[in-house]
């Protein structure tokens, strides 16, 4: 078979290809490029770190200008510098020497670096450059992009709470009829849960080490035993933004990405949770979808308008909590001080971003095109008048009145019932004049607690 030349339309994966550009600016953090530049990154400034350690009297400090050069070769890596990494790695078949060699090879014309060429990963196993590039990674694209477009759903459905903190709802326990609420006050249950749980997300640490081959800087003593090795690694890693873990073997345990990969599919489970009641609803009609006249809802039905946004953003969110499971589980597990099954699990990192990603970019866009059909809603409501036979019997309860609740079992359980059966109960009950006037004015419109204040208040 002839060698396909790359296409989108020849992807395995619907991430490089059907859903590419709803994804593509994870790319930069979380692809292989991105990767390299990490590492990149990591070893340059572990370069310089080394060079201003006084005891290491072997390299001089570097220049001014040669700290602008070297930062250089992660602020402007290029496609060309990845794939010269590649091909030293095609050579060597080890990913990370590479990214040593090209440093090297960059860095060999230069004549006032020339002492520094075997400080180029010094005492470093491959782990000490690459937990800190991944950690670096999942920070920055956590941050600056999963975050702000997690935002993003939170601020759409805490302006729909407000706007329809006044909708009264007819709720549905077990998907039965069930006490009234307004369609503000069960937005507003989401707001609440997905801002808690954003803020853990937002607020741990990702962690990194730089200890060498098991964690206790024996190559480090051995070349340097006056130096502070353990102040050394964590003043570099506290400078790149992140938090220092002092115990570890030879890798970094992962202890703390496993917690944000679980919070993170805590979250997207709160989003599925989400995404399944806003379908509910418009199956019941109490929302309607904006049309767009050029689209096709069904190949044979012309008068379908389907939820596919958000039955788009479910698949995707259980495809990456796939993903954030199985990493955080498998993640904090090592054989003794070092296996390699963690290398291949944390390249997915970018693939459960990407799938949330596309999920959250669906709910928005699917938020986007709903409005109340307040005139369904008020007649579901009208059509269930027994939802008020909780408020009934609670009144009967406080006025002493015998079985009540059993009473409204009897009258109402598995049965339709009007305003006009309700009110005569109601009007035969031994009950003070002023109760019964307050429950004969009761409807399933107006019977929703405090719902209305609740979901303002969010």
């Amino acid at each position: 078979m002839a060698v396909l030349k790359p296409n989108p339309l020849l992807a395995l994966s619907p991430l490089d290809g059907r859903y590419h550009n709803k994804c593509e600016e994870l790319a930069p953090y979380f692809s292989e490029f991105g990767l390299m530049r990490y590492r990149v990154l990591v070893e340059i400034k572990w370069l310089q770190k080394l060079a201003a350690t006084s005891e290491i009297t072997e390299i001089g400090e570097i220049s001014a200008k040669d700290i602008a050069s070297l930062d250089r070769l992660y602020s402007e890596f290029s496609i060309e510098d990845a794939q010269r990494i590649k091909g030293i790695e095609k050579e060597i078949n080890h990913d990370v020497k590479a990214v040593e060699y090209f440093i090297k090879e960059k860095l060999k014309d230069q004549e006032s670096l020339q002492a520094h060429l075997e400080f180029v990963h010094f005492a470093c196993t491959s782990e000490d450059i690459n937990n800190l590039a991944y950690g670096l990674m999942l920070k920055e694209g956590r941050d600056k992009v999963l975050l702000i477009v997690m935002e993003e759903i939170i601020n759409q459905l805490a302006t729909m709470a407000k706007e329809f903190a006044n909708q009264p709802l007819l709720s549905r326990t077990h998907g039965q009829p069930a006490t009234p609420t307004t369609l503000g006050k069960e937005i507003a249950n989401f707001v609440y849960r997905l801002d808690k749980y954003q803020k853990q997300l937002k607020s741990i640490p990702t962690e990194g080490k730089l200890n060498g081959a098991v964690g206790n800087f024996n190559a480090h003593t051995a070349a340097y035993p006056d130096v502070d090795w353990e102040s050394c690694s964590s003043r570099l890693i506290k400078n790149l933004g992140l938090a220092e873990n002092r115990y570890t073997t030879q890798i970094e345990p992962h202890d703390n990405i496993a917690d944000i990969f679980y919070i993170l599919s805590h979250i997207n489970t709160i989003l599925i949770d989400c995404s399944r009641d806003i379908w509910s609803y418009i199956s019941f009609g109490y929302f309607t979808q904006k049309i767009n006249p050029d689209e096709v809802g069904s190949s044979t039905m012309p008068h379908k308008v389907n939820p596919i946004d958000f039955e788009n953003a479910e698949g995707n969110l259980g495809m990456a909590n796939a993903i954030l499971v199985h990493m955080s589980l498998k993640l904090p597990t090592s054989r003794m001080q070092r296996d390699l099954t963690d290398s291949t699990v944390l390249r997915n990192i970018g693939v459960a971003f990407s799938y949330s990603i596309i999920a959250y970019k669906s709910i928005t866009k699917g938020l986007e095109k709903l409005s109340a059909n307040k005139a369904k809603i008020a007649e579901d409501l009208e059509n269930n008048y027994e939802v008020l036979s909780e408020a009934i019997q609670t009144i009967m309860r406080k006025n002493g009145s015998p079985d009540a609740y059993e009473q409204l079992k009897t009258l109402t359980r598995g049965k339709k019932l009007d305003k006009e059966t309700l009110r005569k109960f109601i009007s035969e009950l031994k009950i003070p004049n002023h109760e019964k006037e307050i429950l004969s004015k009761l409807t399933p419109e107006g019977y929703t607690g405090l719902a209305a204040k609740l979901a303002k208040k969010i």
